[in-house]
């Protein structure tokens, strides 16, 4: 099945990008918290839906290789998808360095971290699946937009007996009955702001006006999202920065936070995020960064994410052995 074929053994079923390992990572993007739509199918291999389509991702000796399901299959329109959906025309390394001259902070973690990109998503789906992010983590907003995308999007096939969909279209999500729908499937009192910033765009600016957000100043798109029901500066933030092409955007949420009090020394007399804080903090990484600061912040906040991540997964194993000793005894 082409899950388990490598791409050397599938030809005819796989195309190919030159990518090396310094442009693009996708064990560390894929899992970043940028998108939730992406699941590691087998070792080495990323499967998930971008664009209604669902695809493979692998990557072996400087080739980002990828199948696509479905009738039309690979070809050089799923090329310009995948270049785009990875904003492959940035070159990183260039910026790598860059980042490293103006901040040798940043220059000792980015050395462990090589090939952290920011993804160009649909605006949409970046934004609705955003307003699910507040109070959450990775795990549980992954399995949230997996029900949501099953109640209320188009099944595009099954792989291995799981089903993939579409992500929602806004008329979907804007009905009468989709915030108790919502509800009915985990999602809080967020289902209220799905539902309401749905609905808001449709009567609204529409998809259109929402794309066309990606030619406006950051400032300007930053306060049109922030009108939306849901919304605030740090939502705001990953939409301007991950689906309208606002490279300077920095979300700033709790890791941020700490990075900037921790290591930079910035916002320091702060109790609390207040607005006034996140905005310094903000300007503070554009000053330092430059133009394209948030991808840099997500190259510090992937970095941050993986070491709790592991730090956790230490601390299960310490735990374990000391049960298990604590059972010998």
């Amino acid at each position: 099945m082409a899950l388990r074929d490598s791409p050397s053994s599938c030809p005819a079923l796989w195309r190919w990008l030159r990518c090396p390992p310094a442009e693009l990572r996708l064990d560390l993007v894929l899992a970043s918290g940028q998108s939730f739509r992406w699941r590691q199918s087998s070792p080495g291999a990323w499967t998930g839906v971008l664009a209604e389509r669902v695809w493979t991702l692998r990557q072996e000796r400087g080739r980002l290789w990828y199948t696509v399901y479905g009738e039309d299959g690979p070809g050089p329109e799923t090329d310009r998808i995948l270049r785009d959906y990875f904003q492959l025309d940035v070159r990183l390394p260039a910026l790598y360095r860059a980042w490293g001259a103006a901040d040798p902070l940043f220059c000792r973690t980015a050395a462990a971290f090589p090939g952290v990109r920011v993804l160009r998503q649909d605006p949409a789906e970046c934004l609705l699946t955003f307003i699910c992010t507040s109070n959450n983590h990775v795990a549980r907003i992954t399995a949230m937009i997996e029900r949501l995308c099953r109640a209320f999007g188009r099944r595009l096939c099954s792989l291995d007996q799981r089903p993939f969909h579409a992500f929602p279209s806004l008329a979907a999500l804007a009905g009468s009955d989709a915030e108790a729908k919502l509800r009915a499937l985990g999602f809080g009192y967020r289902a209220r702001f799905v539902s309401g910033a749905a609905k808001a765009i449709a009567e609204g600016m529409g998809t259109a006006g929402l794309c066309r957000l990606r030619d406006a100043p950051y400032a300007e798109a930053r306060r049109a999202l922030c009108a939306l029901p849901g919304v605030g500066d740090k939502v705001a933030d990953c939409v301007c920065l991950m689906a309208l092409d606002k490279a300077e955007a920095v979300p700033v949420d709790t890791h941020v936070w700490r990075i900037a009090r921790q290591r930079y020394g910035a916002a320091l007399g702060a109790r609390s995020l207040t607005a006034r804080v996140y905005q310094e903090i903000g300007d503070f990484f554009r000053e330092l960064w430059g133009p394209y600061a948030g991808w840099a912040q997500a190259v510090l906040f992937c970095a941050d994410l993986r070491k709790g991540r592991d730090g956790g997964s230490r601390a299960r194993r310490g735990r374990s052995q000391a049960s298990r000793g604590a059972g010998c005894s």
